[in-house]
């Protein structure tokens, strides 16, 4: 069965414990095998082994039970799975009960998250798996391709690349998503094991509640993140794999976030990565210098706005602002009437960096805007800045190269350096944290138990279809012994038996 190679059958046995006329159907919907009557597949005994007969439209082969082959595109079985001894006591369908597939299809889904964050992982490893926005619904549909994964989610920021799926079988699917990771990324599975970290169910649940309310960010209460997340679902709406339990998630993750925002003061005067950038560099500048230092900003998304905005707060009054098209840089212009923004296009980059006693990067850019060349290249700037060039680059990937910093008159920091601005925020913000957290510990057990609500919902809805069944047949039962009466007297029937 060349279509559906790859998986296999715990039926494999010399001597075939059932009966040549049994019958067999493969059910593609439900994970199993069922003894039935189907004419389409059929096993059949032999002397030395037996051998499946699917005419499926879907499957159409001869396949010998020895081989491996699949079932469904969510079953995996060990190929090598024993089946009990012969028992005149076993029937059948008791065998297959105790097969391996009956005991991974018992196995329920789990809600795990595979991640690297600002903890785990240097910022060189983080830019590899960097996905861009627009790229998460193609993530989305090739994680919930992989065989054990059932639903996805993308969460890729500056700080962290968290993929969030349900995964039929948890072992499985960690090794499936950790192999996709490394696959695009080209880093290898062994150093991601290094890196990476797993939660699950309740675990995961709470953490990215935890990162909606802003108390895994690295600038502790950040509100951007927020934001960020709502990003995931406004891009997952319609794709298919984005569904009912990781959509459910991420939207009560959304009210978390809100509610720890409302309800407590952890956001109050908390820095962002931007403002963050601009206090590391008047930290490396001179006092003296806060305001006549030229500064460019390169990107004028919603970081580089940011950049801008705090820019203006610590009194500079004139800033080059680089960006691709003049729009953005137009309406932040009308925001900010008191400071003289500039619009430069990308292709004067350089010419605006030579210019630059400063130079934030804040793009999406997946190449390096700033190498070691092209930086030598630029002119020295004046002691009044302490000699050196400051590159603060918040972007992820980096726009600037690793090797600028061996050039010695320029200094390049990068979102792992800006650990050093926000210790002195932290602190102030611990209790509020302990304060968050209680109710991130209530809202974790609302969903939990919404979530193990879903379990049970086939189950009701099978008890519906079998009430609706039964209701049907005593109504025609009564109705034949009645014998010829209205419409009327029908419907009035069919109404008290409903």
């Amino acid at each position: 069965m060349a279509a559906a190679s790859g998986f296999a059958t715990s039926l494999s046995s010399t001597n075939c414990s059932i009966h040549s006329e049994t019958k067999l159907r493969l059910d593609f919907r439900s994970n199993s095998l069922r003894i039935c009557g189907s004419s389409n597949c059929s096993v059949a005994c032999f002397p030395s082994r037996t051998r499946i007969f699917c005419n499926s439209s879907r499957y159409k082969a001869v396949i010998p039970v020895t081989k491996s082959f699949r079932l469904n595109p969510r079953c995996e079985v060990a190929p090598n799975a024993e089946i009990p001894p012969k028992s005149s006591s076993l029937t059948a369908l008791e065998l297959l009960k105790t097969s391996a597939a009956d005991r991974y299809t018992k196995e329920s889904s789990s809600i795990v998250v595979i991640g690297l964050n600002y903890r785990t992982a240097p910022i060189e490893i983080r830019e590899k798996l960097s996905i861009p926005e627009a790229q998460w619904p193609q993530a989305i549909g090739e994680l919930c391709a992989l065989n054990h994964i059932e639903e996805a989610a993308v969460l890729s920021t500056c700080n962290r690349l968290e993929i969030y799926v349900v995964a039929l079988s948890q072992q499985r699917g960690i090794k499936e998503v950790t192999e996709w990771m490394s696959k695009i990324s080209s880093v290898p599975v062994s150093e991601l094991c290094q890196h990476r970290f797993l939660l699950s169910n309740k675990d995961a649940t709470q953490h990215l509640f935890e990162v909606s309310s802003g108390l895994d960010s690295l600038v502790l209460g950040e509100g951007q993140i927020l934001s960020q997340v709502k990003q995931v679902v406004k891009t997952g709406q319609g794709v298919p794999g984005f569904d009912r339990k990781i959509s459910g998630l991420f939207k009560h993750a959304i009210r978390v976030g809100k509610r720890v925002r409302t309800e407590t003061s952890i956001s109050t005067g908390s820095v962002s990565v931007s403002s963050a950038a601009v206090e590391l560099a008047m930290m490396k500048l001179p006092e003296s210098s806060h305001a006549s230092a030229r500064m460019l900003v390169v990107g004028a998304g919603k970081m580089g706005k940011l950049v801008i905005k705090h820019l203006a707060a610590k009194g500079c009054t004139r800033i080059v602002v680089v960006n691709r098209t003049e729009d953005k840089v137009a309406s932040i212009r009308q925001e900010l009437k008191d400071v003289e923004i500039e619009y430069r296009p990308l292709e004067d980059m350089l010419e605006c960096a030579a210019e630059a006693d400063v130079v934030f990067t804040c793009t999406a850019s997946e190449t390096l805007l700033f190498s070691k060349d092209q930086v030598q290249t630029l002119p020295l700037v004046g002691s009044h800045v302490g000699g050196q060039r400051l590159f603060v680059d918040i972007s992820v990937p980096r726009n600037v190269g690793a090797c600028v910093s061996d050039i010695e008159a320029v200094q390049v920091y990068n979102v792992d350096d800006l650990k050093e601005v926000v210790a002195t925020n932290k602190e102030d913000r611990l209790q509020k944290a302990m304060e968050a957290q209680a109710i991130i510990t209530e809202e974790v057990k609302q969903f939990e138990a919404w979530k193990d609500s879903l379990e049970a919902v086939p189950t009701i809805k099978k008890l519906r279809a079998y009430a609706e069944r039964i209701r049907a047949s005593e109504l025609e039962k009564c109705l034949s012994k009645m014998g010829t009466i209205s419409q009327r007297t029908k419907r009035k029937l069919s109404m008290i038996l409903a």
